[in-house]
């Protein structure tokens, strides 16, 4: 039966005003932690889309690369990887609350691999080759089987695949720069998809770029830390933040301090604060870099849920407080800030943000677009990411207000479900 609403509620004024911070059921840390992590996205695949070696041109180049390196670059990717992971624990944990089992549970998840790795694969042909829905989808495939086993395994099986994946890329890494003929030219550009004058050639290059980088970002980049959330997960750390209070400041503090260490001598050669040494001990500098974002991906992951549980518990305080009638209030149902608010829309529909991501970079950078990823230097492209995030931020807060999901992640849940018939039915919001 339909609640009847208060005479307050109705009328013009009620159909104005915007939806909840946070819809019902949903936890503030993941959403902010990937509505801010995007912004660390754009970052990355702005710099991504540039294709010429002159990016450094003066001290703002410099010192961008430096704070780039040591906690934006491989730091991000382990951080959505762990989210992602942690996500599909509450995604079975939704179809069992509505009356399925592991069966239907491991159809929905596999539903759901499947349709992001199709989705991953226009996204790769058509915008970016380094694609990262591809291989979550690629990843639920092959791996869903691991929601069911015990934590030490999953566990011990995350660090055999991090150990696996240090092993493999130190000696790929190692025999490439030791076997580049000294002198030889390279192209800047990071793939080859990038320099093609034309959509259709590179569309081309780029189906054979996300064929390769897909399953090798999956076995070398994203399994560690996506077995992790699901540890995570099993845990609701996230969720709720102040029974793991300890942990996360240690996760934090040490996983965000090891990504800076280590990050740090990379990160100083590439903002050109340092010579560049040879080819072996580059080489090196970036592997350690790279290996480090591990502790970097769950540090930040850490720093946001304790911000997320310190701006809920603000929140509640504020609309506590004596002539507010808030009296009481939970600090999950506690109205936020703007930005907050903002940041977690964006997370919310991430996966839209994140293509719509891609298609500002590819207008503005691409040979076929603007081109500028010829020519504007390292912090012209991340004023373009900061911006294109900013404009995803508002158009995100904007469907929050009106209450509609990101057209990504209502195609992809439509899909998803088809055909799943369950007791109740799941509340769809992952």
């Amino acid at each position: 039966m339909r609640k009847q609403s208060r005479p307050s509620e109705t009328g013009p004024a009620a159909a104005l005003r915007p939806s909840p911070a946070l819809r019902p059921g949903r936890s503030l840390a993941p959403d902010l932690s990937r509505g801010f992590m995007l912004l660390f996205i754009a970052l990355v695949n702005a710099q991504f889309f540039l294709t010429h070696s002159d990016t450094v041109r003066g001290l703002a180049d410099q010192l961008l690369l430096l704070v780039q390196g040591t906690l934006v670059n491989g730091r991000a990717i382990p951080l959505f990887s762990l989210l992602f992971g942690y996500g599909t624990v509450w995604i079975m944990r939704r179809v069992i609350d509505s009356g399925g089992g592991w069966v239907h549970a491991r159809v929905v998840l596999r539903r759901r691999g499947f349709w992001m790795l199709v989705i991953g694969l226009l996204h790769g042909v058509l915008l970016l080759p380094v694609d990262i829905i591809g291989a979550y989808g690629l990843g639920l495939l092959l791996f869903v089987g691991f929601l069911r086993v015990r934590d030490s395994v999953t566990l011990w099986s995350a660090a055999a695949f991090a150990l696996a994946s240090a092993v493999l890329t130190t000696a790929l890494s190692l025999a490439d720069a030791s076997s580049s003929a000294p002198g030889a030219e390279e192209s800047a550009a990071a793939a080859p998809s990038l320099v093609e004058t034309g959509f259709l050639a590179a569309s081309s290059e780029r189906f054979a770029e996300w064929t390769l980088y897909t399953p090798v970002t999956l076995l070398l980049v994203v399994m560690p830390p996506m077995l992790l959330g699901m540890w995570a997960g099993r845990r609701g750390i996230l969720e709720r933040p102040r029974e793991h209070r300890t942990l996360l400041v240690r996760v934090a503090v040490i996983g965000l301090g090891v990504a800076v260490l280590a990050g740090l001598p990379d990160a100083l050669v590439t903002a050109q604060f340092l010579a560049e040494p040879g080819q072996v001990a580059l080489m090196s500098l970036w592997i350690v870099h790279d290996l480090a974002g591990w502790a970097g991906g769950p540090g930040w992951a850490a720093l946001l849920a304790l911000a997320a549980m310190r701006l809920t518990e603000r929140a509640a305080r504020r609309a506590g407080a004596p002539g507010t009638g808030g009296a009481g209030i939970s600090p999950e149902t506690a109205p936020l800030g703007p930005v907050t608010t903002a940041i977690a829309a964006v997370g919310e529909r991430s996966m839209s943000c994140y293509l719509a991501q891609a298609l500002v970079f590819t207008l503005v950078f691409a040979p076929y677009g603007l081109g500028l990823g010829a020519t504007v230097s390292a912090s012209a492209a991340a004023l373009v990411a900061v911006l294109t995030w900013l404009l995803t931020m508002v158009l995100a807060d904007v469907s929050r207000r009106f209450g509609l999901r990101g057209p990504a992640e209502v195609v992809l849940r439509k899909l998803t479900y088809a055909r799943t018939r369950l007791p109740s039915s799941p509340d769809r919001r992952g």
